[in-house]
């Protein structure tokens, strides 16, 4: 008996169930390494030969061009769970995976935005905006407490996750008005997994009189031209998202009870509850954008880019660089077991230990549970996603996934960032020549 659940990998050649999208720019003509980044692809195809992904996309962009963009695997029909005479369908490259908390980055960016055209202002209360949240003593908690997961209010009631109550935003308000602080406000740093993500949208809601996910449409979906990109998906749309599996070895005491700790409920039932109608219709902020590898690589390239995207300004420049400014460094999180450095919104890269490799102390980005990837590494201007379908905890070819963002590094020296003159934001003309034109109109009414 086999103590790693797998994916039943059909006989096939991989040429079959491989995408690569057309007009790849060479990594050499944009100051990389070719064969380096090859290495990259060879570390996602044995991470779907080993069965504990059966789906992987990836897409990596360098100083805005697209040098890496492929699948491989199967969107479903090969899980450990899956029935023999199931339906097998190919991952494809717009295929759209659930990022899960690589969510939190795009919705703290939405956040962030907000705070920027003044509808809020990360630093009040959040009681300010929400009245009925001030109870058990929750009326000292700011938006930036929460941002930085310093909330104390990271431990979900069992019944967070209960399907129903996904869709009842009546519901999940006094679930997170019920919910009695661990630690005091900006006390400990601890992962809020999911209880950030239903505060932010009843934030949204009441700030700017529309729901999260039409303010995110507007406000960066269609701005950036993506398809996806929101939270969940339109019912018709459902099975185009791919289907989650829970692979590698079980979960074991105190890891089960951490992980229910966070998520309501265990990992096995959390991986089911994702693949579900009712979940992936529903709005989930801090776990539930649906997205593809290309999407989440061109969110980060905005971000890298000042703010924006196909000639439109999102974001101001300041406004990133705040919200990827440090706020942890390197301190033990009390859920996550592990010292994260973390920014308002997004885990932060460091000089010799971080999730996207050593010697990225200036990229910002998140990952998803569990081997999902976004990040983006100013350094090296770099812009890139992995999706996977697998969910697993521990397994073999652990290092071999997070060898993949430190092998999309080697593959690029750091280097300075293009030029960029947005229209928006052209220099203005010589201060001489504006006195010149300011004195004349001043004689022409003179004359008058």
């Amino acid at each position: 008996m086999n103590f790693f659940n797998r994916a039943q990998l059909p006989d096939e050649p991989l040429e079959a169930i491989t995408t690569i999208a057309p007009g790849e720019v060479s990594a050499h003509l944009l100051g990389g390494d070719d064969d380096e980044l090859a290495k990259v692809w060879d570390l996602a195809v044995a991470l779907y030969r080993s069965g504990i992904h059966p789906a992987v996309q990836i897409c990596i962009r360098r100083h805005g061009e697209i040098v890496m963009h492929r699948s491989i695997g199967y969107a479903r029909g090969v899980g450990p769970d899956s029935e023999p005479d199931e339906a097998r369908e190919v991952v494809g490259l717009d295929t759209p995976f659930n990022v899960f908390s690589a969510s939190k980055a795009i919705t703290a960016t939405l956040i962030h935005l907000l705070d920027e055209r003044g509808v809020l202002h990360v630093d009040d209360f959040i009681a300010n905006y929400i009245p009925e949240f001030a109870r058990h003593g929750k009326d000292q908690i700011t938006i930036k407490h929460l941002l930085n997961h310093r909330a104390g209010i990271s431990a979900m009631p069992k019944h967070a996750m209960d399907l129903d109550v996904l869709n009842d935003r009546d519901g999940l308000l006094e679930m997170v008005c019920e919910m009695k602080p661990s630690t005091r406000p900006g006390g400990r740093l601890a992962y809020h997994a999911l209880s950030s993500g239903f505060i932010f949208a009843e934030l949204v809601q009441r700030t700017t009189g529309k729901d999260i996910r039409r303010v995110m449409r507007e406000e960066i979906v269609e701005p950036l031209g993506m398809r996806w990109g929101n939270y969940g998906v339109a019912p018709r749309d459902v099975d185009k998202v791919v289907q989650n599996h829970c692979t590698g070895a079980p979960i074991l005491p105190p890891f089960d009870r951490l992980i229910e700790r966070l998520l309501g409920v265990g990992l096995q039932e959390a991986v089911t509850l994702s693949n579900d109608k009712r979940f992936l219709t529903a709005v989930v902020p801090s776990a539930n954008v649906v997205t593809n590898a290309e999407e989440l690589s061109l969110f980060y390239q905005m971000l890298l880019d000042g703010g924006e995207a196909n000639g439109k300004r999102v974001l101001d420049p300041r406004t990133i660089r705040r919200a990827t400014a440090e706020q942890a460094w390197m301190e033990p999180d009390l859920n996550l077991i592990a010292p994260i450095r973390y920014s308002q919104g997004f885990m932060l890269g460091a000089d010799y230990v971080s999730v996207f490799g050593p010697d990225t102390d200036k990229a910002f980005g998140h990952i998803g549970l569990t081997n999902i990837f976004g990040w983006a590494d100013p350094d090296r201007q770099i812009a890139a996603a992995l999706m996977t379908s697998g969910k697993p905890l521990i397994y073999p070819e652990f290092l071999s996934c997070y060898s993949i963002p430190w092998q999309t590094h080697t593959a690029f020296d750091k280097t300075e960032p293009r030029p960029r003159v947005s229209p928006a934001r052209r220099p203005r003309r010589p201060a001489k020549k504006a006195a010149k034109r300011t004195a004349k109109k001043r004689r022409a009414a003179t004359r008058k």
